[in-house]
């Protein structure tokens, strides 16, 4: 069976700084060092990724390439007297990725764009590079077409900063699952007869008292 373009393309990019892609990659890091922080690219530098993500060659959609500073969170060192344990200067990592972190700020450079989703593109000792998928969901090719027009509706407005786009679900815990219990349809399942059973905190605030023997039979009436 023959083997598509994309197919040897993701093959090169399995180990993006060895062979043949060395040399490219040393001349694009090379370049892309004194461009400044976020840049609007022409076309995706890994074709293959960008469609299996979504992306198409149509009105409405663009690519951003960003820059994000490698490493934990450096805090300036108090001037006052501390121990060195709680100077807090070393040991702070960001909660978000760095992936996550660039599609944020690609969002703020464009904020009439939503963020579609995003990949690596390439690093160095300093800086990682990554290049974001975005689409307007105002252009009329987007919103004629089945398969991306879900990205107009209001419920998906500011996706990435709710942490709805991949990077986002992986940062809190809805990518991974320990077995059934751990997956995402679980969870919401769980949370919800929690509400109803005003169980969670979100559900009881203002609510009324409930005896714990009406709670038994609500939760046996949810089992059967």
């Amino acid at each position: 069976m023959a083997r598509s373009m994309y197919h040897y393309i993701a093959q090169l990019w399995r180990r993006p700084y060895d062979g043949v892609m060395a040399e490219v990659m040393r001349s694009r890091i090379l370049m892309w060092r004194r461009q400044p922080s976020i840049v609007r690219v022409e076309k995706p530098t890994r074709p293959d990724r960008a469609r299996s993500l979504g992306y198409k060659a149509k009105q409405g959609f663009i690519v951003v390439r960003v820059r994000v500073r490698k490493g934990g969170l450096r805090k300036p060192r108090p001037n006052k007297g501390r121990r060195p344990k709680r100077m807090g200067v070393y040991g702070f990592s960001p909660a978000k990725s760095l992936r996550l972190i660039a599609e944020e700020r690609a969002a703020r450079k464009y904020p009439n764009m939503e963020v579609l989703n995003s990949y690596y593109v390439g690093e160095d000792g300093l800086y990682k590079w990554f290049e974001v998928i975005m689409v307007d969901p105002h252009h009329p090719a987007v919103r004629n077409d089945p398969e991306i027009k879900w990205i107009a509706e209001k419920q998906n407005r500011g996706r990435v900063f709710r942490g709805l786009t991949s990077a986002g679900r992986k940062m809190r815990g809805l990518r991974k699952s320990r077995g059934l219990k751990g997956t995402h349809k679980y969870k919401w399942r769980k949370k919800e007869k929690e509400r109803r059973l005003r169980r969670r905190h979100e559900a009881s605030r203002g609510a009324r008292l409930i005896a714990p023997d009406e709670i038994r039979e609500r939760y046996h009436k949810d089992l059967q």
